[in-house]
């Protein structure tokens, strides 16, 4: 029995104009009375999934920022930082380089590490709240997300590579969307927050249905007993799907939804 679905949101559950499907409020009210819990998987942050799931705010979990922070019945389950010296490493190797610019974000503000004609604005990158800064935040400023706006998207994968070679020994790094790489400590993934949030609630991951399209999905799915995999994601996260579906733009994890909502009531 399904009892938790986990989704990513841009290329996953949103459409292509990054909207939240309006049915999609109505379908988690649904599956919550038929014991399904929902939960949003995003590198976006808290406030802002509480923002974008305003009518069912109260009625769903969270793992936001790639798994640092860790939401679930209403409860602060897990929070994660990046540790100072951490901070200061990624900024000093991502400024050898012209084309990769920093961004550090806490709670609520985004901090760039460049001028801001140096970033593209793309899919969860909408940079809110953003300052820029010269240095590193200080040590009292608690780093929860970074990700890195490489300039040249036609060979993102060759900075990937560079980045996992200079710091692969303490960071992830995993495309995201066109011009963005995200970086995560090694010990925090949208997985581990997930694994938080299935701890509390003694849901086995057997039990969990999955979404994703990228990179920063790829240990969420392998984590669950069902990936699920959208037909607009990355070739490399196609392969460990149980399924693939249709695109966000034809709204195929809301289709998903509907479909075991109507199972759960027909076994009723």
């Amino acid at each position: 029995m399904i009892k938790l679905i986990a989704t990513d949101m841009d290329g996953t559950l949103l459409d292509e104009h990054s909207k939240v499907p309006e049915e999609t409020f109505g379908l988690i009210r649904a599956l919550k009375e038929e014991g399904v819990r929902f939960c949003v998987s995003s590198g976006r942050r808290y406030s802002t999934l509480r923002w974008m799931f305003a009518p069912v705010a109260d009625d769903i979990d969270y793992v936001a920022a790639l798994g640092a922070q860790v939401f679930g019945d209403h409860k602060l389950l897990d929070k994660e930082v990046f540790s100072t010296r951490s901070v200061l490493r990624l900024f000093r190797t991502c400024s050898a380089f012209d084309c990769l610019h920093l961004v550090l974000y806490d709670w609520e503000h985004t901090f760039l590490l460049d001028d801001q004609s140096s970033y593209v604005r793309e899919l969860d990158k909408d940079l809110p709240n953003a300052q820029r800064i010269f240095d590193p935040p200080s040590p009292d400023v608690p780093i929860i997300k970074a990700a890195i706006c490489y300039d040249r998207p036609s060979d993102i994968m060759d900075m990937v590579y560079v980045l996992e070679r200079e710091l692969g020994d303490e960071f992830s790094f995993m495309p995201s969307g066109e011009t963005w790489i995200d970086c995560t400590p090694k010990s925090i993934s949208k997985a581990t927050g997930l694994e938080c949030l299935l701890d509390y609630y003694g849901i086995d991951p057997s039990e969990v249905i999955a979404f994703g399209d990228s990179m920063n999905d790829y240990a969420i799915l392998r984590s669950v007993g069902h990936p699920v995999v959208m037909g607009n994601a990355r070739y490399a996260v196609k392969q460990i799907a149980e399924k693939v579906i249709g695109t966000n733009a034809e709204h195929a994890v809301q289709a998903e939804m509907c479909a075991l909502l109507e199972e759960l009531r027909q076994a009723d």
